[in-house]
């Protein structure tokens, strides 16, 4: 069986590879990620044909990888997405539903009905369109319209 010249070089340079991606992202994990992603993204596009060709373009990719995840926000691990219940402001019942009728203000009867079905009893388009006797369709659209009429109120109450 014969290695490719990417698989080759990428199994000889490996390790440093790993030690490259750690130099940048200062995460043994976060390096592992970034050396197999690298490899993919080569082996996905299949443009390498020597071995100096395969090694130069796993260290740019690997470099790109790298940025891209250094770029990208972080994301908290459960320990750290634990808050304080006290810093915490729960919004009562009512103050809830004022904010939803402030937001839904301006539908018309069938766009707050579907967006009730849709938002409160979790229910399918189609179970939607049955219940009201109208079609899939118009569910979508109306549901499409009571979104965009949701966002602009939203925007109004940012202001």
């Amino acid at each position: 069986m014969k290695t490719d010249s990417l698989t080759y070089s990428f199994l000889a340079l490996r390790d440093k590879l790993h030690r490259s991606a750690l130099g940048f992202l200062k995460n043994d994990e976060d390096a592992k990620d970034a050396v197999q992603d690298t490899f993919f993204n080569l082996y996905r596009d299949g443009a390498v044909k020597t071995d100096k060709e395969a090694r130069n373009k796993l260290f740019a990719v690997l470099r790109n990888v790298c940025i891209d995840k250094l770029r990208k926000p972080r994301t908290l691990s459960l320990d750290e997405t634990i808050i304080n219940k006290q810093d915490v402001n729960i919004a009562s019942y009512e103050d809830i539903e004022k904010y939803e009728y402030f937001l839904t203000k301006g539908l018309t009867e069938i766009q707050r009905k579907i967006y009730c079905h849709v938002t409160h009893d979790g229910m399918e388009y189609e179970d939607i369109a049955r219940a009201l006797h109208i079609s899939v369709e118009a569910v979508r659209m109306n549901m499409s319209r009571a979104r965009k009429k949701i966002r602009d109120n939203y925007k109004r109450l940012e202001k």
